[in-house]
């Protein structure tokens, strides 16, 4: 495979006093296009309003800093309000409008990762305003506006003419607005923070992984998710999805060092990767991670509701279900180097904690 899997950084689609909208690049990070994948970042600063829109993908969105409001309308059902925090994951299906709102002085970060097949550019997520200097409205003539709403042409010039931001708005501070219903979050977003553990291994790492079960909501995206959160040179196996699905992942916090081997056993990748890199592993490729000291942590979409991995080193690895004597003959090895290597790892799942 020659497109560039190395991992890049966003860059500013448009923003102001309110906060920015950030995207990854299909033409900097060729694999969103080939994978039929979006990737966006909004940052709000404190009473930042992102208008109400809808988008042309199905997303999952994941909140990586802060505490804010997400207002969510699923077709033709009423309005959830929902108080949203740090590790939140929340399933956003197609069709679906939304707005997000900072009210605290810290920062509001939002990763969204979806699925762009539905889209009109390929790799690239396209949003359509209700409000806003490019909302709908701007778009209809005095006569349709006020036709469709049903109002005079005065109340029309208000509706079309008084937002003058894109996207994003600063809203007075003493403005009132919405409250969150804390009912409205039950089957719309779960903490990946606080959700059960699916892997928990002493100085190796953990998992939540989302699907069907804990965000139903994950089946109509049609995408699978999970946290991964890896020990200071903790080890992630290498592994592959086995059910053709793509791997896009967003490092959330820590550092460390990535490879990917692809088709005929070549190393397609050796990188480092960061807080903020975003990097995609092509279907049935093998990817490992090692962390630094500090640790790693990155949140993942999977273009699958339901994802399936086959680890390729520990104690479920498929070396151990194989024969002993098709991996002797396999390898070309004596036996007791076969017998050495299946001894090794009988007690390690999926993490590796550092060796002394």
């Amino acid at each position: 495979m020659d497109i560039d899997l190395s991992p890049k950084l966003t860059q500013k689609l448009y923003g102001g006093d309110g906060g920015s909208y950030h995207v990854w690049c299909p033409n900097e990070l060729p694999m969103l296009k080939e994978g039929n994948i979006g990737a966006g970042k909004l940052f709000l600063a404190k009473n930042g309003l992102a208008l109400p829109h809808y988008s042309d993908s199905a997303k999952v969105a994941y909140v990586l800093q802060g505490n804010g409001v997400a207002g969510i309308v699923l077709p033709e059902k009423e309005e959830k309000v929902l108080a949203i925090k740090t590790g939140d994951a929340i399933a956003l299906p197609f069709g679906v409008v939304t707005w997000w709102y900072n009210k605290e002085d810290t920062e509001l970060q939002i990763l969204f990762l979806g699925d762009t097949k539905t889209a009109h550019k390929q790799g690239s997520f396209t949003d359509f305003f209700l409000t806003g200097s490019n909302g709908i409205f701007t778009g209809f003539s005095m006569e349709f506006v006020c036709r469709a709403w049903d109002v005079d042409e005065s109340t029309a010039k208000a509706l079309v003419g008084n937002q003058k931001d894109n996207g994003i708005v600063k809203v007075d501070a003493g403005a009132k607005m919405p409250e969150p219903n804390k009912d409205h979050r039950n089957g719309m977003a779960l903490n990946c923070l606080d959700a059960p553990l699916d892997v928990d291994i002493k100085g190796g790492g953990r998992v939540v992984v989302l699907n069907t079960k804990n965000l139903p909501l994950v089946g109509e995206v049609g995408l699978g998710a999970d946290l991964v959160r890896l020990d200071g040179n903790a080890m992630c196996s290498p592994g592959f999805s086995c059910d053709s699905a793509l791997q896009v992942t967003y490092i959330v916090r820590g550092s460390g060092r990535a490879q990917i081997v692809g088709v005929d056993g070549k190393r397609v990748l050796e990188t480092t990767v960061k807080a903020g890199n975003l990097f995609i592993v092509p279907k049935f490729f093998v990817v490992s991670k090692i962390s630094d000291s500090d640790g790693l942590e990155w949140f993942s979409i999977i273009s699958t509701p339901n994802p399936i991995f086959t680890h390729m080193a520990g104690r479920t690895s498929a070396w151990k279900a194989l024969s002993p004597e098709v991996l002797q003959a396999s390898f070309n090895v004596t036996p007791e180097v076969e017998k050495t290597f299946r001894s090794k790892r009988m007690n390690s799942e999926i993490f590796f904690a550092p060796t002394n």
